[in-house]
């Protein structure tokens, strides 16, 4: 997906302007709470904790405009139990961050 790539690079050198490395520590720093996100996703043992995880995830996502991962993040919040169809998705769309 490498359009996704691009959107969040365009996401992010909005804020950092014209500094890969800046744009680099962005991007590191949002895979980091994106992976954190999925974490707490698959351990969730009840709809609540899933919800709030689901929630975290897309902001995340709607912080860089990775709609995809936000799309499926919204999906997961509306959830009330943890759905593990949905964690596998969000993992393949991770996976192409």
């Amino acid at each position: 997906m490498t359009y996704e790539h691009g959107t969040i690079d365009s996401a992010l050198a909005a804020v950092a302007g014209d500094e890969p490395a800046v744009i680099q520590d962005l991007r590191r720093a949002f895979v980091d709470g994106v992976n954190h996100a999925v974490e707490t996703l698959h351990a969730a043992e009840g709809g609540q904790e899933w919800r709030e995880a689901a929630l975290r995830l897309k902001g995340l996502a709607a912080s860089v405009n990775a709609l995809p991962l936000m799309t499926l993040a919204a999906q997961a919040a509306t959830r009330d139990a943890p759905d593990a169809e949905l964690l596998v998705r969000i993992g393949e769309v991770v996976a192409r961050l």
